[in-house]
């Protein structure tokens, strides 16, 4: 049935994507899901992180 499901909404519109996403959060609210908890980077990810967006943005810059 999951399936099923995700096969359909690869026909949705992003409105309507941003329709159903909203929905689902909102069940999810009302029947006491929790929150995932929150993700816990290094210094060091981060760092990485930044210097290869800064690295794509040269590239990118570069380009004719």
């Amino acid at each position: 049935m999951l399936a099923d499901i995700e096969a359909a909404v690869v026909s949705l519109s992003p409105a309507e994507k941003q329709e159903l996403m909203l929905f689902l959060a909102s069940r999810l609210r009302a029947e006491g899901a929790k929150l995932p908890e929150p993700r816990v980077f290094s210094a060091d990810e981060m760092a990485r992180w930044i210097a290869e967006d800064e690295a794509d943005m040269r590239r990118l810059r570069e380009q004719p």
